[in-house]
């Protein structure tokens, strides 16, 4: 689990948006942002983009949390509904595998919206395929 918070968190996208491991455990991961102005479309709630990178970083993580060791894999495909505003203090996502395969892994997360007092209210679901990639495995040459 530490090397995939290590990598996860080596990325500059989870880095600017200040993602935070909560719990990561094989085929589960809770993650999540600070509710920042700077990714907000109005004071206090944040843009779609934000919402869609948490649930991403979360269901993707919790798939890579199941890969053996010199795998790791990415997004091809995913949908986000949005259900509520996200606002609050912050946004936690929890990420879940829902089929684990040897190609691709079914992912999914739920983001809540997390208020000052702790108060919890759902604002997005998401579910993503993520591709398997096996960093050892030969490459044939590209031309």
């Amino acid at each position: 689990m530490e090397t995939l918070q290590a990598v996860v968190l080596a990325m500059p996208m989870a880095r600017t948006l200040g993602l935070r491991f909560v719990h990561a455990e094989p085929g589960r991961v809770e993650v999540e942002i600070p509710v920042s102005e700077a990714f907000s479309f109005r004071p206090g709630q944040l843009q779609a983009t934000a919402v869609f990178a948490v649930a991403d970083f979360a269901a993707v993580a919790a798939a890579g949390s199941v890969l053996p060791p010199g795998w790791t894999n990415a997004t091809v495909d995913t949908t986000l509904k949005i259900v509520a505003p996200a606002q609050g203090e912050c946004l936690r996502a929890r990420g879940r595998v829902v089929d684990a395969g040897r190609l691709l892994t079914v992912c999914a997360a739920d983001v809540w919206a997390v208020g000052a007092a702790g108060q919890q209210r759902l604002c997005a679901t998401l579910l993503a395929t993520a591709r398997n990639i096996d960093m050892g495995a030969a490459r044939p040459p590209q031309g």
